[in-house]
C-alpha cells in the first residue's frame, strides 16, 4: 500500500532577542521615568545634558572604539554643529525660516556631516599617529577660526538664541525645560538606536576589522581609507546632532564649543567608561556630566581629582567601567560573585581612607594657595582642618599612607583570588563543554 505524505505548510519563526528587547525597552523607560523622579529646575537641566552627552560621546566612540581612531579635535563638528543650528534657529526666531524648532538639531547634524565629509577626506587618508595629529592640527586651526571670524562665531560672547519661537505645537513650546528634555530624550533614544544599528551593518563589522587587522582588509580588496572616510562621516553626523541639542538647550554657543577641552574632554570619559564596549561611551557620559557640573562646584581641585582617576583606570582597569561591570556580570553567571563581595568592601573601604586622607592634603595645598585670604583654617568632611598646624598635615599623610597601605594589602590578596575564581570559571566551562 503506498504510502500518503500529506503536504503541510511549515512555518519558521526567527526568534526574538527577549534580553535586547528589555534593554532597549529599559533604557526607554528610564529615560521616560528620570524627570518624574528628579522634579527641579536643575535635575532637568543636568538630566538633558546626559542625553546630550550620550549622542556626543557615542558618537565619538564610533571613531575610537569601533575604529581605533584617536582623535583629539572631534568637538570640531559638534561644535560646528551647534553654530549653524544657533544660527538656523535665529532664522526661524525672526520669521525668515519656516522650520519647526524640533527639527533644528537636524541642521546640526547635517553641519557636522558637511564638515566631517569636507575634512574627513584628508584626515582619514591617514591612520594611527597621523591621524590624531591631523586630527589635533584640525581642531586648533578651526578653534582659532572662531576667534578670527566674530560675525559668524560671535567673538568671545558667542551667539545667543531664543528656542521659543514659532506657534505653540500641543501646548509644547520648549520654554520649560522638562520640555526640551523630553526632546532631548527622543533624540537620545533615537540616535542610540542608530549607533547600535550600525555596530551591526556589514560596514560596522568591517569598520571593526579595519581597526583589529587593516592589513587583512586590504588584502581581501576593501579600502581602508574608504571604510575609516565613511564611518567619520557617520560619527560627524551624530556629534552634530548632539551639538545642535546642546545649542537649543543652552541658547548661547561660544567658542569653547569647538576647543580642545572639550575634544579632551570626550577622550577622557569615552575611555573612563569603556570605549570597547557599546554601552561604556554611555557610563562615560553620566560621568562628564557629574564631573563637570557636580564636582566642579564641590572643589576647586576637581580638574586634579579626575586626572587621578584617569590615572588608576589605566593602571588598575584599562578597559574602562565597562570592562569592570562585564568581568562581575560572568563571574555572576557561574555564581561565584558571593565568594569575593567581601573583598570588593575591603577594596572600597580602603580606597575611601586612601582618599579622605589624600584628598584632605590635596584641599589644604590649594587653600593655602587660593584660599588664603579666607584664614588658616577650612572645613572638610565635616572636620576643621589648619593649614598652619603639623598636626593637620601629619594627620592627613598618615591617614593616606595608612589607606593606601591597606589598600595594596588587600588588592594583592583579591587579585589572588581573583585568580582562583578564573581558575575555577575555566574548568567549568570545559566541563560543561565535555558534556555537550
Amino acid at each position: 500500500m503506498p504510502h500518503i505524505h500529506e503536504s503541510r505548510p511549515h512555518y519558521h519563526f526567527k526568534p526574538y532577542n527577549v534580553g535586547r528587547w528589555l534593554i532597549w525597552g529599559l533604557f526607554a523607560l528610564v529615560l521616560f521615568v528620570a524627570p518624574k523622579l528628579w522634579t527641579t529646575g536643575f535635575a532637568h537641566t543636568m538630566l538633558s545634558q546626559i542625553g546630550i552627552a550620550i549622542i556626543a560621546c557615542l558618537a565619538y566612540n564610533v571613531l575610537l572604539g569601533q575604529g581605533g581612531m584617536l582623535s583629539f579635535g572631534h568637538a570640531v563638528y559638534s561644535g560646528l554643529g551647534s553654530f549653524l543650528a544657533i544660527h538656523t534657529l535665529n532664522l526661524v526666531s525672526a520669521g525668515k525660516l519656516a522650520l519647526p524648532v524640533s527639527l533644528v538639531p537636524l541642521v546640526g547634524g547635517l553641519a557636522g556631516l558637511f564638515f566631517s565629509a569636507l575634512l574627513g577626506y584628508v584626515t582619514t587618508r591617514k591612520a594611527g599617529t597621523t591621524f590624531a595629529m591631523i586630527t589635533l592640527g584640525i581642531g586648533e586651526l578651526v578653534w582659532s577660526m572662531s576667534l578670527m571670524i566674530p560675525e559668524f562665531f560671535g567673538g568671545e560672547g558667542g551667539v545667543t538664541g531664543n528656542r521659543v519661537a514659532g506657534q505653540p505645537f500641543l501646548g509644547i513650546t520648549f520654554g520649560p525645560q522638562v520640555q526640551m528634555y523630553y526632546l532631548i530624550a527622543v533624540y537620545c533614544f533615537v540616535c542610540t538606536a542608530a549607533m547600535f544599528a550600525f555596530t551591526r551593518t556589514p560596514l560596522g563589522r568591517m569598520l571593526n576589522a579595519v581597526r583589529d587587522n587593516p592589513e587583512r582588509v586590504e588584502f581581501i580588496g576593501y579600502s581602508t581609507q574608504h571604510v575609516r572616510y565613511l564611518a567619520f562621516m557617520l560619527s560627524g553626523l551624530f556629534s552634530g546632532i548632539a551639538g545642535g541639542l546642546g545649542a537649543l538647550n543652552f541658547e548661547i554657543v561660544t567658542a569653547e564649543v569647538v576647543g580642545a577641552a572639550r575634544s579632551g574632554a570626550y577622550l577622557l570619559f569615552v575611555f573612563l567608561g569603556g570605549a570597547t564596549f557599546f554601552f561604556g561611551p554611555i557610563i562615560g557620559a553620566v560621568l562628564m556630566v557629574i564631573a563637570l557640573v557636580l564636582l566642579s562646584e564641590l572643589t576647586k581641585a576637581w580638574l586634579l581629582y579626575l586626572g587621578l582617576i584617569f590615572l588608576f583606570m589605566v593602571m588598575y582597569a584599562p578597559g574602562g567601567v565597562a570592562s569592570l561591570i562585564m568581568m562581575n556580570l560572568r563571574v555572576a553567571a557561574f555564581g561565584k560573585l558571593r565568594q569575593i563581595w567581601t573583598a570588593y568592601l575591603a577594596l572600597a573601604g580602603t580606597a575611601l581612607v586612601a582618599l579622605a586622607g589624600g584628598a584632605m592634603i590635596i584641599e589644604m595645598v590649594y587653600h593655602l594657595q587660593q584660599g588664603e585670604a579666607l584664614g588658616p583654617t577650612l572645613r572638610f568632611l565635616g572636620a576643621t582642618l589648619d593649614t598652619h598646624s603639623a598636626n593637620s598635615w601629619f594627620g592627613a599623610a598618615f591617614i593616606c599612607a595608612t589607606g593606601v597601605g591597606l589598600f595594596e594589602f588587600v588588592r594583592r590578596a583579591f587579585v589572588r583570588e581573583w585568580g582562583e575564581l578564573q581558575e575555577e570559571i575555566e574548568r567549568e566551562i570545559k566541563r560543561r563543554e565535555a558534556i555537550a
